[in-house]
């Protein structure tokens, strides 16, 4: 059952209506109960059955052993024991199910349960978080439905209360859970699949395209892309929010950073908190890394041995991020090793950029270098999702390799577009829909604009809300062969 059906918009709001009217101290069964159905009803959908949530109770039960043993014992070889053996199961069946494959299918949201979960075990190993000793408590904590489409990755320490205390009814809370749902939607169908159909001729048909049409068709999928994910992190933490619970946000208005590395924070902000806590720090206090900089003092000086560390433990961090999208090249090298690169050229090369920008009495925090910061970044992001959308690495060499050779202007010849259906028409409704998604998104750094619209009389507020909401349902890519039935980016991380 996908969050984008009608089907499942009236599950939500019976089981709204039943979460509120159970005990409080029952809510949290209740929930659980809920992810489980859930989780069988969305398996069934991609072929699979209530025998694939038998996965994630096993990686449950794995953890949840392991953090008991580990909190009853005081021998550090025990713990390590303990921790080596559940993390060995866990990525052991993660990696089985979602790259070896072996013929099984996988069930959704492993990447994320699995990530959920080792977290919650390394905090209970490093003593940092405490253990629940109640194992279908865990399981609502690992399995808990919204989480399961595209994450966010949870860490315990936030979510316990929350989970298992239970909620009472708030007025506010619902309404701006829904209004947040409604911004999703407005993201996912009225934007992300009118840019799909560009992205899609392009990156299917490259070799009939050059220059400037490779290049629109590379802008189209980074649009299409962020307003997919963060239009399903919309509604996900908008659902939450209905039920009284805040998930951890995911997105911090990335396209308005200013370097690659100021982009990772704002981008899938939950995988690089939980990639630097439990991979990147843990990696420099191994024996290696410690010793490394040592080694390399006396051939690259004090300062750069330490640089270098950082960097080689960086180079594992990135290929981790890009294999964990897809295993495959394309992914390790769009959405990892290129990105390394980014950042290792950009701290090495900036002694050097300095001295250019003084050089032009380029002021740093000047509107027009601000611009051509965020510029930069955005094409940088898009050079690497072109790795990220294609097939093969091969296939994205000779598509970027073709944005260069020419013009090219041939998708925009008569017919081309209109006959993908994205008519003059198409084309107004996503440049009104992305300035207007823009400018939420901007106008959120500064303060929540549900409460901003909460303060308006209550006429304008409907009046905005059921233009929001029909605009939607007018607008919305629908039709006999349009399935809204996943968001692009559950694809790349089951």
């Amino acid at each position: 059952m996908s969050i984008t059906s009608f089907p499942f918009l009236c599950l939500f709001a019976v089981s709204l209506v039943l979460y509120y009217a159970v005990p409080k101290r029952a809510q949290w069964v209740f929930l659980l109960l809920l992810s489980a159905g859930f989780f069988a009803a969305s398996d069934e959908v991609s072929g699979g059955g209530w025998y694939l949530f038998l996965y994630p109770l096993a990686a449950v039960a794995a953890v949840y052993i392991a953090a008991i043993l580990i909190d009853r014992t005081a021998e550090q070889k025990k713990k390590r024991a303990a921790l080596v053996c559940a993390v060995v199961f866990c990525v052991g069946l993660l990696c089985t199910l979602k790259f070896f494959r072996l013929g099984l299918l996988a069930p959704m949201g492993i990447s994320f349960y699995t990530l959920t979960l080792l977290g919650y075990l390394f905090d209970v190993y490093y003593e940092i978080g405490p253990v629940q000793k109640n194992y279908a408590r865990l399981v609502l904590f690992g399995c808990y439905f919204p989480t399961m489409v595209s994450g966010p990755i949870l860490k315990y320490g936030e979510m316990e209360k929350q989970l298992y205390q239970g909620q009472r009814l708030d007025y506010k809370r619902i309404t701006f859970g829904m209004q947040r749902m409604l911004m999703g939607f407005f993201k996912k169908l009225v934007i992300s699949e009118r840019m799909a159909l560009v992205a899609n001729e392009v990156f299917n048909h490259y070799d009939s395209y050059r220059g400037l049409s490779v290049w629109v068709g590379a802008v189209a999928f980074t649009f299409q892309l962020y307003t997919d994910f963060d239009g399903c992190m919309d509604i996900v933490l908008g659902l939450s929010e209905c039920f009284g619970i805040r998930l951890p946000e995911n997105f911090n208005a990335p396209f308005l950073s200013r370097s690659i590395s100021e982009y990772w924070r704002r981008w899938h902000i939950s995988l690089g908190n939980w990639l630097k806590d439990y991979l990147f720090y843990p990696l420099l206090r191994t024996r290696f890394f410690m010793e490394l900089p040592k080694k390399l003092k006396g051939r690259l000086g004090k300062k750069m041995a330490k640089r270098v560390t950082t960097f080689a433990a960086m180079f594992i961090l990135w290929f981790a991020i890009g294999y964990w999208h897809g295993g495959t090249w394309n992914f390790i090298i769009g959405s990892g090793l290129l990105h390394w690169f980014y950042i290792v050229s950009g701290e090495l090369l900036e002694p050097q950029f300095a001295k250019w920008r003084a050089f032009f009495g380029i002021r740093a925090k000047a509107r027009g270098f601000v611009f051509f910061q965020r510029l930069r970044t955005f094409a940088l992001v898009t050079l690497g999702l072109v790795f990220f959308r294609s097939a093969t690495v091969p296939d994205a060499v000779r598509m970027i390799a073709r944005g260069f050779s020419g013009l090219g202007l041939e998708l925009f010849a008569p017919g081309v577009l209109s006959g993908l259906g994205m008519d003059w028409i198409e084309c107004v409704i996503v440049l009104v829909s992305l300035l207007f998604s823009s400018w939420v998104t901007i106008r959120g750094q500064k303060e929540d604009v549900r409460e901003r619209l909460a303060q308006r009389p209550l006429l304008v507020r409907w009046a905005v809300l059921y233009a929001l909401l029909f605009y939607v349902i007018l607008l919305g890519k629908y039709g006999p062969d349009f399935s809204a039935s996943e968001f692009i980016y559950q694809n790349f991380k089951v």
